[in-house]
Order: C-alpha cells, then sequence, then structure tokens
C-alpha cells in the first residue's frame, strides 16, 4: 500500500494577489510620508525653535546613516521572522519614529527619531520587496513592482501637497508633523492587515519561498569591472544632489524666491509625481532602443545647469502650473523643476537595470548593496556640506544669495556625474563592453 501523493496547493488567486499588493504599498505609502513630511517644517523650525540649517541638515543625515548600519547588518531579521511579522515590525519602528519627531522640538530627540526612521523604513522597503516577490512569482510581478513603488511615491507627493490640503496645520511645526504620524498609523494598520492576510492562507494557498534577501558581502568587490564602478559613481553622485535639494526645497523656494508654502510644496511635488508617471516609460522605451550609457550623460547633462538657473536666472513671469487650480509659478523655477523630474525619471529608470547587465546573476545582491550602500553615504554627507554653506553664507530671506553656494555645490557635483556617465559610455562603446548599447542588452556577435 502506497502512501497518497500530497495534492499541490493553488497559487494565490488574482483577488488574493491585489489585496497583498494595496496592504504591502500603503505600508510603504506611509513609510515615504514619514520621510518627506519635515521639509515643508524646516522653516517653522528654524523661526518658532532657533534650528540652524547645521542642526536641519544633521537630522536629514541621521537617517542616511542608520540605512547604513541597516545595510550593513543585512536581512537577518527578514529571514529569521518572515515577511509578514517583519513589515509589521519595520513599520512599528517607522511610526515610533514618526511619534518621536513629533513630541518635542529638542534636537537630540528629532536626531533620535530620524535615526530610528532610517532604522525601520529600509528594511521594510526590503521586506515588502521580498513579500511581493512571493505573491506574484511568475505572474505580473515587474507591473506589481512598479504600482507598489508608485503607491509609494504618492507618499512623497502627498507630503509635499499637505501644505495645501492641511494648510490650516502648518501655523505651527508641530501638527504636520502629527498628522504624519496618523499616516504612519495607517500604514501599521495595513501592516498588520497584511500579517493577518498571509497567516490565514498559509497552507491554503502556495506562497512559495520569499525571494532572498540581499546580503552586502565586502569581499570579492575587487572582481566588479570598471563600467560597475561607474554607474555606482553616477548613483551616489546623483541621488546625493536630488534627494537633499528635495530636502531643502520647500524652504529654499520660500526664503530665496518668496513662495507662498502652498506653491512651494506643489512645485517640489513635481519631482515624485514626475518619478510616477515618467519613469516606467523611460524603461520601455530604452529596452527598445538601447544606449544606456548615452542616456546616462544626457541626463547629467541636462541636470548640469539646472541649479545655476534657479540661483542666477530672471524669474520671469507667473504662470499657472500644470494639474493645479490655477496656481501661479515664476517660470524659470517651473521649467527647472519640470526639468529636474525628466532626469529623476530617466536616469534612475536607467542606471538601476544597467547593473543586471554588466554583474553576474550570483552577484547581483552584493552589487545592489554596495551600490545603496555608497548612495546612502554620499546622501547623508552632502547635506551637511549644504547645511554648513548655508549657515556660513548667512542664507535666509534677508540675505537670498547666501544660498548660491550651496547650489554650486550641487553643480560641482552634477559635473562629477557627467564625468563617470562620460566615462561609462566610453567603456560601453569599446571592446569590453556589455551590451548596455543594444536594445536587448546583448552585444552582438
Amino acid at each position: 500500500m502506497t502512501d497518497p501523493v500530497p495534492r499541490a496547493l493553488p497559487r494565490p488567486s488574482p483577488a488574493q494577489r491585489w489585496l497583498a499588493l494595496v496592504l504591502v504599498s500603503v505600508a510603504m505609502f506611509g513609510n515615504y510620508y514619514v520621510y518627506d513630511a519635515f521639509g515643508p517644517v524646516v522653516d517653522l523650525l528654524r523661526e518658532q525653535e532657533g534650528f540652524t540649517y547645521d542642526q536641519i541638515s544633521m537630522v536629514f543625515s541621521a537617517y542616511s546613516v542608520a540605512a547604513v548600519v541597516v545595510l550593513l547588518i543585512g536581512g537577518y531579521v527578514i529571514d529569521r521572522w518572515g515577511t509578514k511579522r517583519s513589515i509589521a515590525l519595520f513599520a512599528a519602528i517607522c511610526l515610533a519614529a514618526a511619534a518621536l519627531m513629533a513630541s518635542t522640538a529638542r534636537f537630540e530627540t528629532m536626531l533620535a527619531g530620524r535615526f530610528l526612521l532610517g532604522i525601520g523604513a529600509e528594511p521594510l522597503i526590503v521586506a515588502a520587496t521580498a513579500a511581493l516577490a512571493k505573491w506574484f512569482k511568475g505572474k505580473e510581478l515587474s507591473f506589481a513592482f512598479g504600482i507598489n513603488l508608485s503607491i509609494a511615491r504618492l507618499g512623497s507627493a502627498s507630503a509635499d501637497w499637505s501644505t495645501s490640503f492641511a494648510s490650516g496645520l502648518y501655523a505651527n511645526w508641530q501638527d504636520p508633523l502629527w498628522l504624519a504620524t496618523g499616516v504612519a498609523t495607517v500604514g501599521l494598520t495595513a501592516a498588520m492587515l497584511y500579517w493577518m492576510v498571509e497567516a490565514r492562507l498559509e497552507g491554503r494557498v502556495d506562497l512559495g519561498e520569499a525571494a532572498a534577501t540581499d546580503r552586502l558581502e565586502l569581499k570579492g568587490m575587487y572582481a566588479f569591472s570598471a563600467s560597475y564602478w561607474y554607474i555606482v559613481g553616477l548613483c551616489v553622485v546623483f541621488y546625493s544632489t536630488v534627494f537633499p535639494f528635495r530636502a531643502f526645497a520647500i524652504d529654499y523656494f520660500q526664503q530665496a524666491h518668496g513662495l507662498a508654502r502652498e506653491t512651494a510644496g506643489m512645485l517640489s511635488s513635481l519631482l515624485p509625481v514626475a518619478a510616477i508617471i515618467v519613469t516606467p516609460l523611460f524603461g520601455l522605451w530604452v529596452d527598445r532602443v538601447g544606449r544606456r550609457s548615452l542616456f546616462m550623460a544626457i541626463g547629467s547633462l541636462a541636470m548640469l545647469p539646472l541649479f545655476l538657473l534657479v540661483t542666477y536666472a530672471p524669474p520671469g513671469p507667473d504662470i499657472p502650473m500644470p494639474f493645479t487650480d490655477g496656481t501661479r509659478v515664476p517660470l524659470t523655477l517651473l521649467v527647472v523643476m519640470l526639468m529636474l523630474g525628466g532626469v529623476f525619471s530617466l536616469i534612475p529608470a536607467v542606471m538601476w537595470p544597467a547593473v543586471a547587465y554588466i554583474v553576474r546573476e550570483s552577484r547581483l545582491g552584493s552589487a545592489y548593496s554596495m551600490m545603496t550602500l555608497c548612495q546612502q553615504v554620499g546622501v547623508a554627507l552632502v547635506p551637511l556640506v549644504v547645511g554648513r554653506f548655508n549657515t556660513a553664507f548667512g542664507a535666509g530671506p534677508e540675505h537670498p544669495a547666501g544660498y548660491a553656494p550651496g547650489m554650486w555645490f550641487y553643480t560641482a557635483l552634477a559635473a562629477l556625474g557627467l564625468l563617470f556617465s562620460y566615462l561609462l559610455w566610453r567603456a560601453e562603446s569599446g571592446p569590453a563592453a556589455h551590451g548596455l548599447e543594444y536594445p536587448s542588452g546583448e552585444k552582438p556577435a
């Protein structure tokens, strides 16, 4: 007598998959909202609580310092606890960080809250990626990842839009951060519901195994090609330019250009909105035409003059901003932010997938982890430099020219990015090319 063959479990139904996607994405929305909720209250902390630009920049940088620590630790907690517990745990840490920052204007507390946010937010992104890989493996995985990222970036845009839809809260610095805490509570609720959904379906459907979390392996880094390190260099200077500029953007538009908070918030939101809409389109286009290193160079070249234009070019006439109820902004600022939004969409759409063409599959985890680690180091350091410039040169509404040294520093970083992209294009146009310039990523024989 033979034992009966166990019946294979069915894969999750479409409704179950999309429910999991929505819950995980709402948890990510809360994470992104809290990250970007600090920018709109920078001027209030300076005016009402006496924060300096040096202190503000250290609060921003604390997140990236924590991210570096988490990347060095690796995915141990996620591997040990599983995705459903990990998502809930890290969402709870994000909520605690948001509440800590909203509780008091004491500098040390703000610093600790931002550091705690980095401890929770970065692993939450990894855990969410691993969870979606289980539910959607072989079923619209790339599309699911795209939807997840779009919903998450709506959190960033919503934090900027809060200057309009929650303008009444901006009489003080604290209420907008309590709003962010409320959004983080919604994210934690979604994470707990996801835990319940996955636990309920375990043993009923085949969820397979979660994708292995990327671990940073320092050994063997020397084996990566020059093209890989050129991409890493571009990644570091690109994100170290865009993220700190965006962090200070609302305050900068208010102080240096005299915009109202609501207008400055809408202008700043063009970056994440552009990324939501245009990044997938750029990705599809480049897959069809190739020329990856060339497009990275074009994006770097387009970014080079933007920070000087926003500093020195005449503002031009006020014109209605697209997709608003008639909000008017200076023409030069609108053009610069639209161009920066295009660059923010183009370079990431080409840069991250390009690594998969030049690093063998068995090393991709280490390659992406090293790239992210270097990126976070840059994002941690640059705000400190810009904050020091703003303080040293007396930047403020009485002295808008004090912001110029920081803008020159961003321009120098953009020039360095152009150099890295040129070196990559030259390497990928020679005999040792990896096929980045061809539509399929495969060099013809």
